[in-house]
C-alpha cells in the first residue's frame, strides 16, 4: 500500500532523531557555545544561534504542516487525518523522551551545566536553565499534539459525536485523557487502513462492472423513512453499487402507510423502471417492512411479471412478538399515539399515514394471515438475510426493543428476530465478531460507518454480484 517503503522508514527515523533535538535546541546551542567556543564573541553567537533556531523552527513548521507523506491510495482527507495521528505519536514520544531524560540525566546535566557555565552568569543557576528548557520543550510538544488532535477531530468519520464529546471532556482528566487519545488514534489508524484498502479495491474493480446486473435494482426502504434526495436511506451503498455498474432505483413508498397502500406505490415504480430501461424486469432489494410491501406487490397486485428476484434483509416475515404485547395497550392510548405519528408523518410527506394499522401488521397473528394470503409468486426468486446484535449494548438506540425481543424470540437485530427474517432461500445471519454485532439500522448503513471486520457496503456489492452470477 505504501508508495515506497524505504523513504517512509527513513522519514520515521529522521523524525525520531529530530524531535528530541528540536525541543532541546536552546539548551544544546548554549552548551555548544560554552564547551566548544567559550571565547566566541556576542555577534558570532547571535548569528549562529539565529541560523540554527531558524533551521530547526523551519523544519518544525514543515513537520506541523506535512506530518506524513501522501501515499498512493490516500485521499487528501485521509492524509491529513493520518498525519494528525502521527503528530500525536510524535508528541507522546517526545514527552516520554523528555521525561526519561529529566529523570535519569538530571544530575549529569546539572553538573555539565555547572562546568560549562563556570565562567558564565548561568553557571550558578543550572536548575533554572534546565527547567526553563523543559518548559520550552513541553510547550512545543503540546502544540504538536493539539495540531494532531484537531486534525483527527475534524477529519475522521469513525470518531462519532459521542467519541468527540468524550475527547473534549476527558482532556481535563490526567491519565484518562491519554487513554482516550490512544483509543482515538487507534480508531483513526483503522479508518486510514480501511479507506486506503477500499480505494485500492476500487481501482482494481474500476473496469470490471461486477454489479452490472441483467435487470436494474429497485431498493425498497422500511417503515418510518422516505426516499429523500439529500439523506439516502441506504447510506453509501447505492453510490458504491453504481460505481461498479449497477442501475439503482428506489421504491418511493410512504413511511407509515399500510402494506397494501405501499405495495401500490411499489407496483407503479416496478412497472415504470421495467419499461424505461427496456429490461422487462427488476431485482428488488428490500429492508424491514419493505420486504412485506414488496411481497404484496408481487403476489397480490400483479407485479410478478416485472420482478426477477426479491431479496429481503431483516424483514419480519413472521411478525414480532413484542408488537403483540404493544397491541395489548389500552385502545385509547394506542390510537392517541397513532394520531400523533400520523400528524407528524403527514407533515413529512405521507399522503396516507396509518400508524395504527401499519404497526399492527407486524403482529404474529397478522403475519400468519399475511403469509397464507400472500404466497410466493412462481417465477420469482426469493432469498433473505438476517442480522444479529451481540447484546443489548451493541446499539444503544435499540437496547429496549432488543431486551423485549430476546426472551420471546431469541437472537435478533434489535427489532426483528433471526427466525422471523427467514424467507425463501435463507442466506444466513450477517454477523460481526466485534461487540457491536450488526443491528437493524447498521445493515442499511444508517450511521455511515464501518463496524470492525464487517463492511456493510461490501456486503451489498457481494449480494448484487451474486444476483448477476445467477443470471438476474
Amino acid at each position: 500500500m505504501r508508495l515506497k517503503r524505504v523513504p517512509v522508514y527513513l522519514w520515521r527515523l529522521i523524525r525520531a532523531l529530530y524531535i528530541p533535538v528540536a525541543v532541546n535546541c536552546p539548551l544544546l546551542i548554549w552548551l555548544a557555545f560554552q564547551l566548544l567556543w567559550p571565547d566566541s564573541g556576542i555577534i558570532f553567537r547571535t548569528m549562529v544561534t539565529a541560523a540554527l533556531l531558524s533551521g530547526v523552527w523551519a523544519v518544525w513548521i514543515y513537520l506541523n504542516i506535512v506530518p506524513w507523506p501522501r501515499e498512493e491510495f490516500a485521499s487528501r482527507r485521509l492524509t491529513i487525518m493520518e498525519g494528525g495521528r502521527h503528530l500525536c505519536r510524535l508528541a507522546l514520544y517526545g514527552m516520554a523522551v523528555q521525561a526519561l531524560g529529566m529523570w535519569f540525566c538530571y544530575p549529569s546535566l546539572k553538573a555539565l551545566l555547572v562546568r560549562a557555565g563556570e565562567n558564565g552568569q548561568l553557571g550558578s543557576h543550572p536548575g533554572l536553565l534546565l527547567w526553563g528548557n523543559c518548559i520550552y520543550a513541553v510547550v512545543l510538544l503540546f502544540l504538536l499534539m493539539w495540531n494532531g488532535i484537531l486534525r483527527m477531530f475534524f477529519t475522521s468519520k469513525r470518531l462519532r459525536l459521542g467519541m468527540r464529546a468524550l475527547m473534549l471532556l476527558a482532556m481535563w482528566v490526567p491519565g484518562v485523557n491519554l487513554l482516550v487519545l490512544c483509543y482515538a488514534m487507534r480508531k483513526v489508524h483503522a479508518e486510514y487502513d480501511f479507506e486506503c484498502y477500499k480505494e485500492s479495491v476500487r481501482l482494481v474493480r474500476r473496469e470490471s462492472e461486477l454489479c452490472r446486473t441483467r435487470y436494474p435494482l429497485v431498493m425498497v426502504h422500511g417503515v418510518g423513512f422516505r426516499d429523500l434526495r439529500y439523506f439516502n436511506y441506504w447510506g453509501r451503498i447505492p453510490r458504491e453499487l453504481t460505481r461498479y455498474g449497477a442501475t439503482v432505483y428506489y421504491g418511493n413508498q410512504e413511511a407509515f402507510a399500510t402494506v397494501e397502500q405501499n405495495a401500490g406505490d411499489i407496483l407503479k415504480v416496478v412497472q415504470r423502471v421495467a419499461e424505461e430501461t427496456g429490461c422487462g424486469k427488476v431485482n428488488m432489494i428490500a429492508h424491514s417492512k419493505g420486504g412485506l410491501d414488496s411481497r404484496y406487490a408481487i403476489s397480490r397486485l400483479g407485479a410478478a411479471p416485472w420482478v426477477a428476484s426479491l431479496t429481503t434483509v431483516c424483514t419480519p416475515h413472521r411478525g414480532c412478538r413484542f408488537v403483540d404485547r404493544a397491541c395489548r395497550l389500552p385502545e385509547w392510548l394506542y390510537r392517541g399515539v397513532a394520531r400523533v405519528f400520523d400528524w407528524g408523518f403527514g407533515r413529512f410527506g405521507d399522503a396516507h399515514p396509518d400508524f395504527y394499522r401499519a404497526t399492527r401488521q407486524f403482529s404474529t397473528q397478522a403475519s400468519e394471515r399475511f403469509n397464507r394470503e400472500v404466497p410466493d409468486a412462481p417465477g420469482v426468486f426469493y432469498q433473505s438475510y438476517a442480522t444479529a446484535m451481540k447484546d443489548c449494548l451493541s446499539d444503544p438506540l435499540l437496547t429496549l426493543p432488543y431486551l423485549l425481543i430476546k426472551p420471546l424470540e431469541g437472537e435478533n437485530d434489535g427489532l426483528v428476530s433471526v427466525e422471523s427474517a427467514k424467507w425463501g432461500e435463507f442466506r444466513g445471519v450477517v454477523r460481526n465478531r466485534r461487540h457491536r454485532g450488526i443491528s437493524h439500522g447498521d445493515i442499511i448503513d444508517l450511521k455511515r460507518e464501518d463496524y470492525g471486520d464487517f463492511d456493510v457496503v461490501e456486503f451489498y456489492v457481494g449480494l448484487v454480484k451474486e444476483l448477476r452470477e445467477r443470471g438476474f
